[in-house]
């Protein structure tokens, strides 16, 4: 299988099957943290990384050979998925196919943007992440594309959520020793509640 694989056990959505939209470590973030390691394509651009339909033929083909459904279709894993231009149209094909929620793991980081916001409306679930308010730990933390900003990212953030009628679990990660001072973490929860989030994962 080229983008489907799973389904895997997670602590956040049950049985999870993934769709990876994008090649691996095609993403906006190079996180110190990050399980895959370098970002080996730090970029901003949305495209068509790969083709919709193929997607959709092989989840069809995928989901017919499963004894048991997935709680989740989580569209993720191995790069960001919001670079993926036809994001909002493979989620609807999805629907279309199956009654199983969509679930969509991101970094935040083009949620300022409106056809990127227009494109998620249409999934079930949102898991963004947020590790700092603080633009300095934002660059040395998250390593974003030089063009990216804390400030705007979070705006896109509190502006989706006036827009999204579906559940958003926030997502973050405390490093020891960067962004889990006081001074940090107090400022984080100022803006987590201008944000809104449904659930709040640590």
């Amino acid at each position: 299988m080229r983008y489907i694989f799973g389904p895997v056990a997670s602590r956040r959505l049950g049985r999870s099957l993934g769709i990876d939209l994008v090649p691996y470590k095609t993403c906006s973030f190079d996180c110190l943290y990050c399980e895959l390691g370098t970002t080996t394509h730090l970029t901003l651009e949305r495209k068509m990384y790969s083709a919709p339909q193929e997607i959709i033929d092989e989840l069809k083909s995928y989901l017919k050979k499963l004894a048991l459904q997935p709680d989740y279709i989580t569209l993720g894993g191995s790069g960001e998925p919001t670079l993926h231009d036809h994001l909002g149209t493979i989620i609807a094909e999805i629907k279309k196919l199956t009654s199983i929620p969509v679930a969509v793991l991101t970094n935040s980081s083009l949620l300022y943007r409106a056809d990127v916001k227009e494109a998620l409306l249409r999934a079930d679930v949102i898991l963004p992440s947020l590790d700092t308010v603080s633009p300095s730990l934002f660059t040395s933390l998250n390593r974003p594309h030089p063009a990216l900003d804390i400030k705007k990212i979070i705006q896109g953030l509190i502006d989706f959520r006036k827009l999204f009628t579906g559940q958003i679990w926030l997502e973050i990660l405390f490093c020891r020793g960067v962004n889990d001072s006081e001074e940090e973490v107090m400022r984080l929860n100022e803006v987590i509640r201008e944000i809104n989030p449904d659930k709040i994962q640590l």
